[in-house]
């Protein structure tokens, strides 16, 4: 999904203009929302100007980090998965598009959400809504969970939690699939609805970490599994989750072991469409090969 309405492919400053800070790293995994700064713009006479509050928009330019692998292409990345999940996987995204600073060097643009009319609306990320922060859990505060207790807390959260958790468990396999090592508690998040009860926000911050990490060897931000001692068979095998797993923690969102393969082959029987996207990306001609191995490497784990 792109951003609709008049929205500027160019902006009118270079990032040196914007003299961002050097985000530092913090904790013990390869994030790249962790080392990423986030300006906000609006649209004044047909142009993007910065802002220090509200805004429409959030921009995020190549963050300044040695440790990552093709960081110039962290932008298209973004853009490319966050269309593949909208346009093929019918995962609700937030508005998103490609833009370059006025020197031509690319950023990745993303419509607020959470903002209607010029209007902030009511949002919170699940990490506060299960009171997990910093200060009370540590450095790991969103990552020491499993997407197994992040269902209790939608239901919780959602009073139409039956319509909402089969569209979560969706983005988590596709966060599998597409080797999203960033999709921890805090990049779910629930707002008001026009009825005044609370539902999943689009999905945001989707991208393929493992292209700008491949020393990172984690295959998911979150456990499955509330018990850290509960594992497949498969697992224990193989060293990988696989379908077993997926089986098993669809369960906790309310889908029978047939709605899960089902979803996997609509998951397969896409793997030519997806090409073509990586083939038509503003990724490097690099990062486009090593883009589709990753996913052809997830999608080969449920063979």
């Amino acid at each position: 999904m792109s951003c609709r309405g008049n929205v500027p492919d160019v902006l009118p400053f270079t990032k040196a203009d914007l003299r961002l800070p050097i985000v530092i790293r913090k904790g013990r995994r390869n994030s790249i929302s962790g080392v990423q700064s986030k300006v906000l713009l609006s649209v004044v006479d047909g142009k993007f100007a910065v802002v220090e509050s509200g805004g429409d928009f959030i921009l995020k330019p190549v963050p300044e980090d040695s440790l990552s692998r093709f960081a110039a292409d962290i932008p298209a990345n973004e853009h490319l998965t966050m269309r593949i999940a909208s346009n093929l996987f019918g995962i609700r995204t937030a508005e998103n598009k490609c833009v370059r600073f006025a020197d031509g060097e690319l950023a990745y643009l993303t419509r607020r959400f959470d903002r209607k009319d010029g209007n902030a609306l009511r949002q919170e990320d699940l990490c506060q809504i299960a009171g997990r922060s910093e200060e009370t859990h540590g450095e790991s505060y969103k990552y020491d969970f499993s997407y197994e207790e992040m269902a209790d807390i939608i239901r919780m959260a959602c009073p139409a939690a039956q319509i909402e958790l089969p569209k979560v468990f969706r983005q988590i396999v596709f966060d599998y699939l597409f080797a999203n090592g960033d999709a921890h508690l805090k990049n779910f998040s629930v707002y008001e609805s026009a009825l005044g009860d609370y539902v999943m926000t689009p999905a945001y911050d989707l991208l393929n970490t493992q292209l700008h990490y491949p020393g990172d060897l984690t295959f998911m931000a979150l456990s499955l599994f509330k018990d850290p001692d509960f594992a497949t068979p498969e697992f224990e095998a193989l060293g990988y989750y696989s379908m077993p797993d997926f089986v098993a923690l669809g369960a906790a969102y309310g889908l029978c072991e047939r709605s899960v393969i089902k979803l996997f082959d609509d998951f397969k029987s896409h793997q030519a469409q997806v090409a073509a996207m990586v083939a038509g990306s503003l990724l490097s001609e690099d990062a486009k090969v090593e883009y589709l191995r990753i996913f052809n490497d997830r999608l080969a784990m449920f063979r």
